[in-house]
């Protein structure tokens, strides 16, 4: 990955803010994204795509719902930044709303 494509791919706030609370959640499914963000399924699948097509992130589909993880092949300086961004960005409300969203999913069962 090339630094530009990873600035580009984090310029946008809400893709930032997926790719925090993934890494912070270390996995999370759409429809816990879409009650963090309080966004669409639309918006959050088309967010989540470009994350996907630079290779930030890969995706595993369970029945019919999809689990997105940080891509285990990201470079060291990827990660690096991923961690001062985590720092700087205060997920505290995200992931209140994540925490108080209700029927969360367990990690081995389907989503809502």
């Amino acid at each position: 990955m090339l630094p530009i494509e990873l600035f580009k791919a984090l310029s946008d706030l809400t893709r930032l803010q997926c790719i925090l609370l993934i890494q912070h959640e270390q996995e999370l499914c759409v429809c816990e994204l879409m009650a963090a963000l309080e966004l669409s399924q639309p918006k959050v699948s088309r967010h989540l795509a470009l994350l996907r097509e630079v290779g930030l992130l890969e995706a595993e589909r369970r029945g019919q719902w999809i689990y997105y993880r940080l891509s285990p092949t990201l470079e060291t300086w990827v990660l690096s930044i991923l961690t001062q961004a985590s720092q700087q960005q205060n997920l505290t409300e995200l992931t209140q709303r994540l925490t108080s969203m209700g029927d969360r999913p367990e990690r081995v069962a389907q989503c809502c």
